[in-house]
């Protein structure tokens, strides 16, 4: 028989899973309250990142992803969803910085990521500011437009055969014998189903708790500014080390990094900052202040340039700062895929074939079949099934 799977968000997650099931026979429905794409997908900048990720259960799904991102170029035609290979460099502000960034460097590189420490920078980004130290240059960095990349998924998997219904939030779920059998839309329609995928993002806590099974999933929001065009100015995705230590803090007030990239726009896009607020949506101009005056500092040239706009929007985060992808032992059927905080757009694609093989109770093509098991809905439960 053929598995019915509903995926509850049409993000680049959702879409991704829903691409994977199709892909592999399932009968796939994708019901969001909104649009393609609307929600945390529309507010990020693209990122397809190894350089940020300690060597362990996240980089194992980023490399698997960097791949799967390429193949779904090659499938559906990189411009698409404007796949850009760029590579990333990593910049230290001080000597010492300079001392563990490579040493976080190494580490990556033993895991399998291809890393070039770099002493000049300024051969490679002529125009940085000329006190930069040195960096680490990521070849395998690269970027998509993450709203074009959910609507391209999502397109190749109704050619599959799925189905969309958008505008229409999850407002209940049936159920026999603690099962899943389907969600109830907030119309009244019920969607049937073997298996709910929770992949709504920053709302994935809430859409949890309505199918029995609640996840701690948190709202964390960032902002980021966009110039006028320019031309080519900027090569790679570059950004300042402690951009990694950033995001691996669980603190809850603001911080700032500087994360710069060009698009093919001409635009160049401006972060990062993270701050836990709940669903606060707030203008707050001293994070704009504050982001542009670091970009100027890494790139003078900036302080010429004007800003044309900012966008603000939540990253679905979790304690641990790892996503929740598997399936839920409180409730048969219901599978998590949420909680990637700023890495979603780049794990996307390895989330949709993890969540797949999970479906039909397979192994996943990880580089180590083990690492998933640090992923899963589990290890947020006391003995004996409670949420903790």
């Amino acid at each position: 028989m053929t598995l019915k799977v509903v995926v509850v968000g049409a993000g680049v997650v959702g879409a991704a899973c829903a691409f994977h099931a199709a892909s592999a026979g399932m009968d796939v429905t994708v019901a969001d309250r909104g649009p393609v794409g609307a929600g945390t997908t529309s507010r990020g900048e693209g990122n397809v990142l190894l350089s940020d990720k300690e060597p362990g259960p996240e980089l194992d799904l980023a490399r698997l992803s960097r791949t799967l991102w390429d193949e779904a170029g090659r499938e559906l035609g990189p411009d698409s969803f404007e796949l850009e290979s760029k590579g990333g460099l990593v910049v230290a502000s001080g000597a010492e910085g300079l001392v563990a960034l490579r040493e976080f460097a190494a580490r990556q590189e033993a895991a399998g990521v291809r890393v070039e420490p770099v002493g000049h920078v300024r051969e490679i980004e002529p125009h940085l500011a000329p006190d930069v130290p040195g960096g680490v240059h990521y070849p395998q960095d690269a970027q998509v437009q993450p709203v074009l990349a959910a609507v391209a998924l999502l397109r190749a998997a109704v050619r599959r055969g799925a189905r969309l219904v958008t505008g229409e939030a999850v407002g209940a779920v049936t159920g026999r014998d603690g099962r899943v059998t389907g969600v109830r839309t907030a119309t009244g329609e019920v969607l049937p189903a073997d298996a709910v995928v929770n992949a709504a993002g920053t709302w994935g806590g809430e859409v949890g708790r309505r199918l029995g099974a609640p996840v701690e999933v948190l709202p964390r929001r960032g902002f980021v500014l966009v110039t006028e065009p320019l031309p080519p100015m900027i090569r790679h995705k570059v950004y300042s080390a402690d951009y990694i230590a950033n995001v691996a803090s669980s603190d809850a007030g603001l911080e700032t990094s500087c994360v710069v990239e060009g698009t093919r726009g001409g635009t160049i896009l401006i972060g990062a900052s993270r701050e836990r607020v709940g669903f606060d949506t707030t203008m707050n101009t001293a994070v704009v202040a504050r982001l542009a005056a670091q970009a100027c500092r890494l790139f003078p040239f900036l302080r010429g340039v004007h800003l044309i706009r900012s966008y603000r929007g939540f990253r679905p985060y979790c304690p641990d700062h790892l996503p929740v992808i598997g399936p839920d032992p409180r409730v048969p059927g219901v599978v998590h895929a949420c909680g990637h905080e700023g890495a979603g757009i780049g794990l996307a694609p390895a989330t949709g074939a993890l969540v797949t093989a999970h479906l039909l109770g397979r192994p996943w093509r990880g580089a180590d079949p083990a690492a998933h098991t640090a992923l899963l809905p589990d290890r947020f439960l006391a003995p004996g099934g409670a949420q903790q």
